[in-house]
């Protein structure tokens, strides 16, 4: 079985701005524009702390 990761585009609850993650991140992922927190790792599928948008 394959298993594949899933990019998804969120949108930054602090300042509205979109930004591509990957849904299996493994570090603090961070907004470009204000630095606000945006997923945290949990070991497997990242904790998103933002609005999902779409699913790539």
């Amino acid at each position: 079985m394959e298993r594949k990761g899933k990019f998804i585009r969120v949108k930054c609850s602090k300042c509205k701005a979109d930004q591509t993650i990957f849904g299996k991140a493994s570090t603090k992922v961070r907004c470009l524009e204000c630095n606000t927190v945006l997923a945290l790792p949990s070991g497997g599928k990242a904790k998103i702390r933002s609005r999902v948008e779409e699913v790539l």
